[in-house]
């Protein structure tokens, strides 16, 4: 399950040495250089869609070396749960990243190395942190590796590309990264039904001038090595116009752990509006569904399939740009979760589940971004731990992180 992990006492220790030298680097940058006027926002990656708030982050500095181009951030937060939770560590439930109460905490330290391709190409994204543990939960071979493949896009090809490695998912309204989405703290659509990664192959098409198509063939959900000998295939769009963007994706295939019984469908889409150039809004929609399979016999090898683990949620959100430096956005959720205890998507508990989250944004200089955040959780059962032996309906959290970051050529 996605909220479940653990942190290492040598992680930390190559965390700050890198948390460092990367805050080193990106502050002496700030006296160095400015832009006068912020370039476009950067390209996404094919067959990914466009992240809603991709348009919204402070212009980075310029770092490229020999065709290849540099980026990195620092992601560190402050978050108090009025809930007060025995247990700091993952006290905030329902979070994802931001998940310790009541403590200073880093979300992720990250380096990026890519070259666009010209017809070939890489991106190649290391990392450390609370979130690349949870993120790389069940690949300890592979903990500080959040993307590595290599692209190509035939000169010829009318705007064909395929990638090959390991890339992020291409379904929901929100990425891995805080500085590229709207509010601090992730959805719960983010937290508990969409995969953050894949390893395989994607492709991406032009079909028409609005119109981008894509096909992927992946292991499946989160995992380098596959959990059986089926694979995963996912089929992606996105309609562009000037006013509004839609994207959709549909992953399907068998995601049990030692059969091909029993598939995993993912539906996903987003609408996200751009009415002006001072306010956003986004509606996005998620169902998740996996045929559970259950071994038969003495040697547990035989399987059948057999119980529907299921969830579905909405989410709806905004955002206004008050002046150059100051932006609000709001969002809330509402999740249905159908899962059973031990299943493979959800909480393990059938309950509904809702969220609201109000987010003040302050670019500082080049490259430095803060935020500053309350989210209200609630379901219709005790779920969150309250003290030492209580559980409550509710959970209020407040959330102050700062992200500095530097980017590369556009």
């Amino acid at each position: 399950m996605k909220l479940a992990h653990r942190s290492q006492l040598s992680l930390q220790k190559l965390t700050l040495s890198l948390v460092i030298g990367c805050s080193a680097l990106i502050l002496s940058t700030q006296f160095a250089r400015a832009q006068d006027t912020p370039p476009p926002p950067p390209t996404p990656p094919a067959g990914a869609a466009t992240p809603p708030a991709a348009a919204a982050a402070p212009a980075p500095s310029v770092w490229s070396v020999g065709g290849i181009d540099f980026s990195g951030l620092v992601d560190g937060y402050y978050s108090f749960n009025a809930n007060h939770p025995a247990n700091s560590s993952n006290g905030n439930q329902l979070h994802n990243f931001d998940y310790d109460a009541n403590t200073f905490s880093l979300n992720m330290a990250k380096l990026t190395a890519a070259h666009d391709p010209d017809p070939v190409g890489f991106h190649l994204d290391l990392g450390f942190g609370k979130a690349f543990n949870q993120i790389l939960a069940s690949e300890p071979n592979f903990k500080y590796l959040e993307q590595a493949f290599v692209s190509f896009k035939p000169t010829k090809g009318k705007g064909f590309e395929a990638d090959f490695g390991e890339f992020v998912t291409s379904a929901g309204a929100e990425v891995i990264e805080t500085k590229d989405n709207w509010n601090y703290s992730r959805s719960l659509l983010f937290s508990l039904a969409i995969p953050y990664y894949h390893v395989g192959l994607r492709t991406s098409m032009p079909i028409t001038k609005a119109f981008t198509g894509g096909v992927q063939v992946v292991n499946g959900w989160n995992n380098f090595t596959d959990n059986n000998s089926g694979k995963t295939v996912g089929f992606t769009g996105v309609y562009t116009k000037p006013k509004f963007v839609w994207s959709g994706n549909y992953y399907t295939g068998p995601e049990n752990t030692g059969t091909n019984k029993g598939f995993r469908n993912l539906l996903d889409t987003t609408l996200t509006l751009t009415p002006n150039a001072k306010f956003n809004a986004y509606i996005n929609y998620d169902y998740v569904q996996n045929r559970n399979a259950v071994a038969i016999g003495e040697s547990g090898t035989n399987f059948k399939t057999g119980s529907l683990d299921h969830l579905q949620g909405i989410a709806v959100a905004a955002r206004a740009q008050a002046t150059s430096t100051v932006a609000f956005a709001g969002r809330f959720e509402y999740l249905a979760d159908g899962s059973a205890q031990g299943g493979s998507v959800g909480t393990g508990n059938h309950m509904k589940i809702n969220e609201f989250t109000l987010t003040g944004e302050w670019k500082i200089p080049e490259g430095l971004l803060a935020r500053v955040e309350y989210r209200r959780d609630g379901a219709d059962m005790p779920y969150f731990n309250k003290g030492t032996q209580k559980t409550v309906k509710g959970q209020s959290v407040v959330d102050v992180g700062i992200v500095a970051f530097f980017g590369p050529k556009r």
